[in-house]
Parts: C-alpha cells; structure tokens; sequence
C-alpha cells in the first residue's frame, strides 16, 4: 500500500538557521491515527508543518499520494490535507460560522461561488463538533474547549480525507482534552479520516492513537504501535524520565507512571527512590 504522506531524507531549518529536523524518514499510512511525541523543541511541530505544505524543506521532500507536495498547487493540497496550528487565533468579532465558513474557501473559485454544498458541509461540521449551538457566538468570547472545537470544525468543513492536528489539547482542562480526542477519534474512526496529531500526554496519546511517532532532537527515535514505542528504556532516553509503564486498565495501552522525587505507594518503588536520591538524577538508572 502506498502512504497517504511520505517524508523522505527531510531536512527542515528556519531561515539560514542549524537544522531542526535532519534526514528523517516517515510514513503515514492511510486510515491511521498517529501521535507524534517527544520533547520540547525535538522538531514534532517543525515536521507537522512541512507535511501541511506550510514549510519548504531544507533538503529532501514531502510526497501527498505519490506527487510531491511543493509542486501541487496550494487548493489542491488543501483539499486533501487540513492543517489546525498549535493556539490558532481567530480575526476580532469572528463568529463560530463564519470561522466554519472559512474551511470551505479552497472550494471556491471565480466560476464556483458559495452553494448549497458549501452550507451543507458547514452545518455538518458545526453537528459533528457539536458547536451548532454555538454559531453565532464570538470565537473570542468561547471558553478553550468550545473555542478548539469551533477549529476543527472549520478543519472539518474543509472535508479534507487528512487531518494535521498541532497539539490539539493545548491549555485545555483534562475533561475538555478528553472530549477533543473523543472526537477526533470519532472522525477517524467514523469518518474515515487520516490522522496526524502532535500531543504531550504521553498516557493520550497510546490511548487515542493507533501509531506513535517518538521525536528526539530532530531524528524518529521509535516508531509503530503504541506498546511497541512507549517502553521505560524510551522514556529514559528521550524525555530523561524514570517511570514505569504498565497496562492502562481502561484501554489496555501503555500507561507511564514517573517516580518522582515523592512517589508514594510501593514500598519498593520508595525504597528505589530514596536510594537513588543521594546519587542525584544524573546517576539514577531506570528501576525495572
């Protein structure tokens, strides 16, 4: 099966600036929900931007279904793959349709107005993000959760088969990150959509996706299924966290569980922590 996006040998820098990402490979697959994690500033969201044509590379390409994706023009990529950036910020006194109506703007043309189609999508977006309540209501005046989900109904309203996703849960309360996810996995489960998120929570993102992707000063150190990446030798590696990863007993995905200096619980894990604290964390090695 040939991949939905393909980077291949992908070098990406800012201006005439060092490398953020270095001869990085990979493969997203049609169909699937991956998570791309890793550290602060490792390039995850460096590389999310190429993939959305949103970033020329330094060196080697991006291929979208078999063509590379800078010689396409730019309606025709968008509307195929719809990119929501890290913290989107909306034009003062945007209203949530009117923010909707903008995903439908790569449909337009000079031949092609505005048409009973184009509402369609709209309103289904806005059903689908269950924000059709909120149409009229100011972007800026929503709270975070009601205002992530106004965007990815614009994404939606693109109807776009690929969905690039930049930290979708950012400043959001654990209850509204969950009812985000809850329905981006419904659109790609559902709907049918390809996926390509950038999370922190490391617990989520087994959780919600099918593949992690773990990012590490600009290279893929690991990646396939979630039980395959997320292991206590990766977490050592990549984030510099000690931690145990067991089974969630919700999903059955790997759940990290970090020692800390003031884990409490098991006695072994206490007796671990305390022998290890004289040592400093530069000694510590990973409690297996």
């Amino acid at each position: 099966m040939t991949p939905r996006i393909c980077a291949r040998e992908l070098t990406l820098a800012y201006g005439g600036g060092p490398p953020v990402v270095d001869n990085l490979g990979l493969d997203i697959e049609n169909g699937t929900c991956t998570a791309v994690i890793g550290p602060n500033g490792c390039g995850k969201s460096t590389v999310l931007r190429a993939m959305g044509r949103m970033l020329a590379p330094r060196s080697g390409s991006v291929v979208l279904d078999g063509r590379l994706i800078h010689s396409m023009p730019t309606r025709e990529v968008a509307r195929v793959v719809g990119m929501l950036p890290q913290s989107p910020v909306a034009p003062d006194g945007l209203t949530v349709a009117d923010l909707v109506a903008r995903g439908r703007h790569p449909h337009q043309a000079w031949y092609r107005q505005w048409s009973p189609s184009d509402e369609a999508a709209v309103d289904d977006a806005l059903r689908w993000t269950g924000t059709l309540d909120l149409a009229t209501r100011v972007v800026d005046e929503l709270s975070g959760g009601q205002r992530q989900r106004a965007w990815i109904a614009m994404a939606l309203a693109q109807d776009t088969e690929v969905l690039l996703l930049d930290e979708p849960t950012t400043f959001l309360d654990l209850a509204h990150q969950i009812d985000v996810l809850d329905l981006i996995d419904r659109l790609h489960r559902e709907a049918g959509r390809t996926v390509v998120m950038v999370l922190h929570d490391l617990n989520l993102a087994a959780r919600y996706a099918d593949r992690l992707v773990a990012m590490h000063a600009g290279r893929i150190v690991s990646a396939g299924p979630p039980a395959k990446v997320l292991t206590e030798a990766l977490l050592k590696e990549v984030f510099g966290l000690h931690a145990r990863v067991i089974a969630d007993p919700v999903s059955d995905t790997p759940l990290v569980l970090p020692y800390g200096r003031r884990a409490t619980g098991s006695a072994a894990i206490d007796g671990i922590i305390r022998g290890q604290a004289d040592a400093g964390p530069d000694d510590w090695t990973n409690p297996t």
